[in-house]
Formats: structure tokens, C-alpha cells, sequence
């Protein structure tokens, strides 16, 4: 389930690099460390900036930490050299001068984001979500922290924006990597951990939504509803879990959760029908998303009308459903397998027929339950 709107990555680490570049010019998520003009400190780190050889660098921060580094000079002397390991590649490093840095200043966002990027730049998920939980909670703190007046929230606000391509990066990268996983439970509890990180990203939502989907697919069946239920407690109109849940339970077919089942796909309809495309989405993106979602509400409650002895209505959403599944094999073939089946619970043979030939055809894994469906009413015995 891929987010609609985001930043390309490559846009995301270019701001980042130049946000390194930027430095000391700009509000920092952490202490910010000042030098001032003429003193040898001063002197000392316009050299190093001024340097562009990774090892004439690495050599005038030594001295200068041998020197002057310092109280609050030790942390910007630790701070540049993650910077510089960065660009140098040398991620070990990176996160050796990282931990430095955060040992004096728990707070410094830009040195988490820092080593966010390093471990995905090396493709080290576990120091990617490790990084990036420590990163989500300074910014939580920083956000819940209090403002004394209107200059105050400006200057919180401002600061917020400034390191806004640190953030970014940070959540993404995040993201991505528990995206990845291919063990459902596994991405489900990276998921849970990156929304407790970021509880108000633009990856937020979708993150929670993947959650869900992944404890289906790992059959955590109870999990899957507990934390789809939350997510329709933040927002009732999340059609994704508005369908999750009214398929599955249309499916199991347990009488006290059909209603419901029902109530679900119709509320996805009402959404549907009024939702409108996203920035960055084409038209005909947009209209097969929307067409998917419509056909497995359709089915859903082809199911429930199943589940309720009521085959005729059944037949009639289940029908509905066929033409919007078909950009989903495994969806459009599920559907014609029920389509199928049902006609031939009602004795409606060659419509039935004609259903399950065409659900054996399709590359899903419910062709055998069609083909072994259509053997049967083709060979009565």
C-alpha cells in the first residue's frame, strides 16, 4: 500500500547534503555551538570547512580537538567530523562520532539524521529503525514542549521548518525500510514501531494501515482486528480498513459480525463516491484505485448476502463487483469463484459454467477451487 503524495528520496538526501553544507547557518534540533570571528577557534573551523580532502580534513579536526576541542567545542569538533565521515562514506565512523555527539547533546536531531542516512546509505535496516526511533523522540519532545509566548511558538515553528529536510529524510527512510520486510509479522511490528515514532508524519496513516494488512497476512487474525478498529477510531472514513474488515468478516461468516461486514462496505461506497483524487496521481491511476476498492466492497457484501441464505442479492453484488476487480487477479479471480459457485448452489448451471471457465482461466490461487467446482457440475454423479 504505497503513499500517494511523497518526496522523491533522491530529493530528500540532495536537501539533506545541503543542509550539511549549511551547517552552522541554520536553527538546529539540539545545541547549537557558536564561534566567535577572529578568536583561534574561529580560525580553526573556517580552515576545516574551507578543506575538501577527506583526509586533510579528518587531520585539522584532530589537532583542532587536540587543541581546542574543548567543552562546547568538543561537540561541534564531534559534530563535523559525523558530517565529514558522512560525505566520506565511512559509516562506521559516522555512527562512532554520532554517539559521541549525543552523549553531550541527547537532542541534536541533524547528528540523528545524519546517522538515519549513513545506515540506509549501508543498508542496515535494524540502525535505521534504531536511529530513527531516537530521532522521533526528540522531535516529540520538542514538539510537546511548552512555548512561553507568541515569539516563542514563532521561533519553535520556524526552527521545525528549517530542519524540515532532515526530518523528511528521517521519516522516510524509516518507512521505507520497514516497508521491506518480507515477513508480514515482522513488517507489522516495524510499522507499529515507526507510527510510535512519527505519530504525525505523512507516513503516519499508511503505516498503520500496513500494520493491519501485515498481521492478516500473517494470520494474527485477532491482531489484525484490534489494530484496524483503532485505526477507524482515528479515522472513520480510512476506506482501507473500511474494506479489510468487511472482507474478512464477510468471509468468516459469523453471524454477529455480518451486519457490520455490510454496514462496512457501504460506508466504503458513500467514500468513494466522493473522494477526491490526490496531487500527483494520475487520472487513470486514480480511477482504478477507486474502481479496485469499489469491487471488493461489492464483493464483500456478496458475501454477507451469501452468509444470509440470500443467493439471488448475493448474485447480483457479486456481479457488480467483476468488472472493477479485474486489474487484480487474485481479487477479480476470488470474485468469479463466488459468482460461480453460488449460481450453482442455485441450479443456474450454464451461467455458472460460463463463471467458473473464466475463473479457471485467470492466474489466482482460487482456478483450482473453480476448476474442481466446475468438474463437479459438469460430471454429476
Amino acid at each position: 500500500m504505497r503513499p500517494l503524495s511523497r518526496i522523491a528520496k533522491p530529493t530528500i538526501l540532495l536537501l539533506a547534503l545541503a543542509s550539511i553544507v549549511a551547517g552552522a547557518a541554520r536553527a538546529q534540533l539540539g545545541k547549537r555551538v557558536m564561534t566567535t570571528a577572529g578568536t583561534p577557534e574561529d580560525k580553526a573551523i573556517s580552515e576545516i570547512y574551507a578543506t575538501t580532502e577527506g583526509a586533510a580534513k579528518i587531520a585539522l579536526l584532530d589537532k583542532f580537538m587536540a587543541d581546542l576541542g574543548k567543552g562546547d567545542f568538543e561537540l561541534l569538533g564531534d559534530q563535523i567530523y559525523v558530517a565529514t565521515y558522512l560525505e566520506q562514506k565511512n559509516y562506521p565512523k559516522v555512527y562512532e562520532y554520532g554517539e559521541k555527539v549525543l552523549a553531550i547533546d541527547p537532542n541534536d536531531f541533524g547528528t540523528l539524521a545524519k546517522m538515519v542516512q549513513a545506515a540506509d546509505e549501508a543498508g542496515d535496516t535494524a540502525k535505521v529503525l534504531d536511529f530513527g526511533e531516537r530521532a522521533g523522540k526528540v522531535l516529540t519532545r520538542y514538539k510537546a514542549a511548552d512555548a512561553a509566548d507568541d515569539n516563542a511558538k514563532a521561533a519553535k515553528t520556524q526552527v521545525l521548518e528549517e530542519n524540515a529536510a532532515d526530518i523528511s529524510r528521517v521519516e522516510y527512510a524509516m518507512y521505507s525500510d520497514a516497508a521491506k520486510s518480507t515477513s508480514p509479522l515482522a513488517r507489522a511490528g516495524l510499522m507499529e514501531r515507526y507510527a510510535a515514532a512519527f505519530p504525525d508524519s505523512p507516513f503516519t496513516k499508511d503505516a498503520r494501515d500496513s500494520e493491519a494488512v501485515s498481521y492478516l497476512q500473517a494470520q494474527k487474525n485477532d491482531k489484525m482486528v484490534e489494530v484496524a478498529q483503532k485505526n477507524l477510531a482515528a479515522d472513520p472514513d480510512d476506506v482501507s480498513m473500511l474494506i479489510l474488515l468487511a472482507d474478512y468478516w464477510s468471509e468468516k461468516g459469523t453471524p454477529a459480525q455480518l451486519d457490520k461486514s455490510a454496514q462496512y462496505a457501504q460506508k466504503a461506497l458513500d467514500v468513494l463516491a466522493v473522494a477526491k483524487k490526490p496531487d500527483g496521481v494520475s487520472d487513470d491511476d486514480w480511477k482504478k484505485h477507486v474502481a479496485l476498492q469499489q469491487g471488493l466492497a461489492y464483493s464483500a457484501m456478496g458475501m454477507v448476502f451469501v452468509n444470509k441464505g440470500k443467493n439471488p442479492q448475493a448474485v447480483d453484488a457479486f456481479k457488480k463487483a467483476s468488472p472493477l476487480l479485474k486489474s487484480d487477479s487474485v481479487s477479480y479471480g476470488r470474485n468469479l469463484y463466488r459468482l460461480g459457485f453460488t449460481l450453482a448452489k442455485m441450479r443456474r448451471l450454464p451461467e455458472a459454467k460460463a463463471v467458473l471457465t473464466e475463473a479457471v482461466s485467470v492466474d489466482s490461487p482460487y482456478k483450482v477451487l473453480a476448476k474442481q467446482t466446475l468438474d463437479t457440475i459438469s460430471n454429476p454423479r
